[in-house]
């Protein structure tokens, strides 16, 4: 059955510069297997797959899989997805504002503006942060080759996708690594994770912060724009009291050792609630016949 496709780029009004992304709209009559096998054939960090709400307070649901697994949450699928929708007519924002329904729940999305610049965020699930095991921190150096740490300890964060986030003290230490990927999937799947998110933030900077994404475990051995590792680390700074000197919002890049240049937003509201987004850009507009 022929049913309407899109690929677009996400967290880049720009093409060929963001994150890919593919969308399977009219996905309801699709099997759990078959998702995956495309999932797995398109072999991009992620595809997702639109279907009918269960929740008469959801706008859509979709289902988000990696090249290997179904993922509770993600934040460039979550972003992509909605923008899809709004795209080609699918879906209005009611006041600015849609309701995602996902393997993490009922998540807020806003809508700003339209067309080419329309901004589209979403509202991560609350963050569970937890220590790191000894034996996990010190596989960090062999797994991500020499590293400069800042000087707070390795974290992992679940929000809907965990990550072990680590701050380094320089951009360019951040540029420079080399991940041993066998090293980082092994210890990925220890931590039962996604991946490592690695970062650094100079709140001084017009764009405070570049992060890099790790998950060869889930398929990907670097993503290109990780909105969920975004959120795990917006999170971490509001915990640590480092944002209120930016009006608790920020820029943040990711992809230049791929070729890219995401652009993320990332703000915290009143009640301490992460939310990412951005700007996204259609590729490729067709049908799939799955």
């Amino acid at each position: 059955m022929a049913r309407p496709f899109l690929q677009l780029d996400v967290f880049s009004a720009r093409a060929l510069k963001g994150n890919p992304l593919a969308v399977v709209f009219d996905a309801d009559d699709l099997s759990g297997e078959t998702m995956q096998a495309f999932a797995r054939w398109t072999n991009l960090s992620e595809t997702t797959f639109v279907l009918a709400p269960t929740n008469p307070q959801a706008s859509y649901r979709v289902r988000i899989f990696t090249p290997v697994a179904e993922l509770p949450f993600a934040g460039h699928p979550s972003v992509g997805t909605a923008w899809a929708l709004l795209d080609s007519g699918r879906l209005e924002g009611h006041d600015g504002r849609l309701v995602q329904e996902c393997g993490a729940g009922l998540l807020e999305i806003s809508v700003d503006g339209e067309g080419s610049g329309r901004v589209v965020a979403v509202q991560a699930p609350q963050a569970l942060r937890s220590a790191l095991p000894p034996a996990a921190i010190e596989a960090l150096p062999q797994s991500l080759g020499t590293i400069a740490a800042s000087g707070e300890r390795p974290v992992l964060s679940d929000v809907g996708a965990r990550w072990i986030l680590v701050e380094l003290s320089t951009r360019a230490a951040l540029r420079a690594l080399v991940p041993n990927m066998d090293r980082v999937a092994t210890l990925s799947r220890a931590a039962k994770a996604e991946g490592i998110a690695v970062f650094c933030f100079e709140p001084g900077r017009p764009v405070p912060l570049e992060l890099r994404a790790f998950a060869p475990a889930t398929g990907v051995p670097e993503d290109p724009v990780t909105g969920s590792a975004h959120a795990a680390v917006g999170d971490w700074l509001h915990a640590q009291g480092r944002l209120a000197a930016l009006g608790h919002r920020y820029q943040a890049s990711q992809g230049h050792a791929v070729g890219r240049d995401g652009e993320v937003s990332v703000s915290v509201d009143a009640h301490g609630r992460i939310r990412v987004g951005g700007r996204c850009c259609a590729l490729i507009r067709g049908t799939v016949d799955l």
